[in-house]
């Protein structure tokens, strides 16, 4: 029986895809057209080409699937792209539901974001009671993502057996854009960097939420919820780990939040004058100021959820890097052979 990907040459979806794979899974994935399948090479995967945002490519994608996971998403960190965030975030998962009704798909499962959860008061603990990230205060992107929701409840409402999944911060192996947080790694490893940022986030291994996932297929009921987390670690922790593994030194001067909101603009200019993603946006600053306390205790019940430790995941994901030719220096010994797979916990 066919399993569908959405977002299959994303990062949480190229390891899916493999996850799905391994257990003997016939996966098609949906790709746009022209974009670039390097997280697909060499796998035994059909590739249709479509888009969420057309109904007729998702009736080709979806013919004769039993399962769909629904993984297409614009992942945006500034405030100027609403129009295209409803477009893809929240049409494009309307247009989803419709055609899983219409093809008589068993089984959708949606991947969400935390994000998508309100995080105030900041030393709140997070877990799927929390409320929607529905008002201004929350930035387009995770205002998509608490709309895209609401679109996937009214879903069930009509019938169509859904699970909701929330992952935190993604890094891991496999990772060939890079995501958004990748590059943050990879600009820590530069050395470049001039400053830190006060805060942090909950970081969790790409693998573990393909483990999370595929389970939550097998095991959740229809409507189930739940948040795919792993470890908060501060950008100070995250740094001093970095110089251990690369040796790379971190910077001597931490930004207060207050400094780092007030330097945005000029960060974001000398980047689009460099032809440079910015990564320092205001966007991207407020999830660093919450969702600390956030809890995957549905997860594990039900699941057997467990996140494996951050520093595994940290070592492997440059591990991945370094051997893509994407690390702007070597690993020092002993983590440049360190071998800790067998330890994995979802396993």
């Amino acid at each position: 029986m066919t399993v569908v990907v959405t977002g299959a040459t994303g990062h949480v979806g190229g390891n899916l895809v493999r996850g799905l794979l391994d257990r003997g899974r016939r996966v098609r994935a949906l790709v746009l057209e022209g974009e670039d399948l390097r997280p697909l090479e060499g796998l035994d995967v059909e590739i249709v080409t479509g888009d969420v945002r057309e109904v007729e490519s998702l009736r080709r994608a979806f013919a004769g699937a039993e399962v769909v996971y629904h993984l297409a998403a614009y992942i945006s960190i500034r405030l100027d792209e609403g129009p295209l965030l409803e477009a893809i975030n929240i049409r494009g998962t309307r247009n989803v539901i419709d055609v899983c009704l219409e093809r008589s798909v068993r089984r959708l499962i949606h991947f969400s974001s935390i994000e998508a959860f309100a995080d105030a008061p900041h030393d709140c603990l997070i877990d799927e009671n929390a409320p929607l990230a529905e008002s201004e205060d929350y930035s387009p992107y995770a205002r998509s993502k608490a709309a895209a929701e609401k679109e996937v409840r009214a879903g069930i409402a009509r019938g169509l057996d859904t699970v909701i999944l929330y992952p935190t911060g993604v890094i891991g192996p496999h990772d060939y854009r890079p995501s958004h947080f990748g590059q943050v790694l990879l600009d820590f490893s530069s050395g470049r960097l001039p400053a830190l940022v006060e805060g942090g986030f909950n970081w969790v291994d790409v693998r573990d939420v393909v483990e999370g996932a595929i389970r939550a297929e097998e095991k959740a009921p229809t409507g189930g919820r739940y948040i795919l987390a792993g470890h908060w670690v501060s950008v100070a922790e995250l740094a001093t780990l970095l110089e251990e593994i690369v040796g790379v030194k971190p910077p001597q001067l931490t930004l207060p939040m207050w400094l780092a909101r007030i330097s945005t603009p000029v960060v974001m200019a000398v980047d689009r004058l460099a032809g440079r993603r910015s990564l320092l946006t205001p966007a991207s600053l407020k999830p660093l100021r919450g969702y600390r306390h956030i809890s995957h205790a549905c997860a594990a019940r039900d699941l057997g959820y467990q996140p494996r430790p951050f520093k595994e995941t940290l070592i492997e994901t440059l591990q991945w890097f370094e051997a893509n030719g994407s690390l702007p220096r070597p690993l020092l010994p002993p983590y440049s052979q360190m071998h800790i797979s067998a330890s994995t916990p979802n396993a």
